[in-house]
């Protein structure tokens, strides 16, 4: 069966459909309606199914994980694969962030997107989704820069200056260059650390 063409429920334009919003989706997650190794993201009040995690992808996470924990020691906090709360009808759950310092690490709740300092997904089989998708929510909601390590083509996009939907500034980083992060001057990661 082909995953792209229209299911019943998106040709019936009347169906009322219910919308979850972040209370009542963490409320689920507490009553255990997911299993504690489901990979699901609340996106415009609507629960999705995440890509699986293969081993290149992980491999680039632990990768990010440990070229940039180091480096950004007491100018950010790491966090990978962890909830970041867009709006009361979207919480994605970004492969990885540097968020800005606060003194409870994010105990208290999740970041919003005023706290990300950069937000990166690595994109394996999730490349389409992540730009169609997540990036247009990422810039309508404000956050200041996001890049994809796309897998398959062995480089890195930044996308900065979002404005609606979109990101005005873009470019790709090849693997032999070093990105920085425009809110951490000096910060710098080999492409190669990122992508193996």
């Amino acid at each position: 069966m082909d995953g792209d063409r229209p299911g019943p429920l998106e040709r019936a334009p009347r169906v009322k459909r219910h919308k979850l919003d972040v209370r009542e989706y963490d409320r689920m997650g507490k009553a255990g309606i997911f299993a504690p190794d489901e990979r699901v993201e609340l996106i415009e009040g609507e629960i999705i199914d995440m890509a699986p995690i293969g081993s290149q992808h992980s491999g680039a996470v632990n990768s990010l994980i440990a070229a940039l924990a180091a480096a950004a020691r007491g100018r950010a906090v790491v966090s990978a694969q962890s909830p970041l709360r867009l709006s009361d009808l979207t919480e994605p759950r970004p492969d990885f962030m540097l968020l800005k310092p606060r003194t409870d690490n994010y105990r208290g709740d999740h970041p919003i997107p005023a706290d990300v300092l950069l937000l990166v997904e690595v994109a394996d089989g999730s490349l389409r989704y992540d730009r169609s998708i997540k990036l247009p929510l990422y810039a309508r909601h404000g956050v200041p820069e996001v890049w994809i390590a796309n897998i398959g083509e062995g480089a890195v996009e930044v996308y900065r200056d979002p404005r609606d939907e979109a990101y005005r500034a873009t470019a790709g980083v090849a693997r032999d260059e070093l990105p920085e992060p425009a809110a951490l001057p000096g910060l710098r990661i080999a492409v190669t650390e990122v992508l193996g």
